[in-house]
């Protein structure tokens, strides 16, 4: 496919699912407000086209500032996920603002999911041809590891796990 065809496609497709969406996002943005009175969004740094970095917008789906305790991977047993969180991340709730990335051309619909940098110094030659795509809200792996969460429950280091596994 072209580049303009797809760049279309994702404009407006992300803007007809921003507006379609919109109700959820800002009901789930009240129930997460409500639970602990912080931030409903998580602004996560990711590396996409070309080893840049973008902010990725997710819905907050755990305690404030998990991010801070240096563990990329969540498994679902996670001690770090609200509640509220729980029920968000099994209807991918947290994932739709992302379409914002998409209608701001930092994501497209399908590509490799972005990563955190630390993943990506690790990267093979052949893992760093990713980053020279759009990273998407979906792709094969997405599918396939669509229980990562599941795979990742009850281990010590899911960072390790998720690279020996999934990765």
């Amino acid at each position: 496919m072209n580049k303009i065809l797809i760049r279309s496609l994702d404009l407006f497709v992300s803007s007809v699912g921003i507006i379609i969406c919109f109700p959820i996002i800002l009901i789930s943005c009240f129930i997460i407000l409500l639970q602990d009175f912080n931030n409903p969004f998580y602004v996560a740094n990711r590396i996409g086209l070309n080893n840049k970095s973008f902010k990725m917008f997710k819905l907050r789906s755990m305690i404030k500032d998990a991010e801070k305790t240096g563990v990329d991977s969540t498994s679902s047993d996670d001690i770090r996920i609200t509640k509220i969180g729980k029920i968000i991340r099994k209807f991918k709730i947290d994932e739709v603002p992302q379409l914002i990335n998409v209608f701001l051309g930092e994501m497209s619909l399908v590509g490799p999911r972005p990563n955190v940098y630390r993943e990506t110094k690790q990267y093979t030659i052949e893992e760093k041809k990713l980053l020279t795509v759009l990273p998407g809200i979906t792709d094969i792996a997405s599918i396939v590891f669509s229980d990562e969460n599941d795979i990742l429950r009850g281990t010590k280091d899911p960072d390790l796990k998720y690279n020996q596994l999934i990765r």
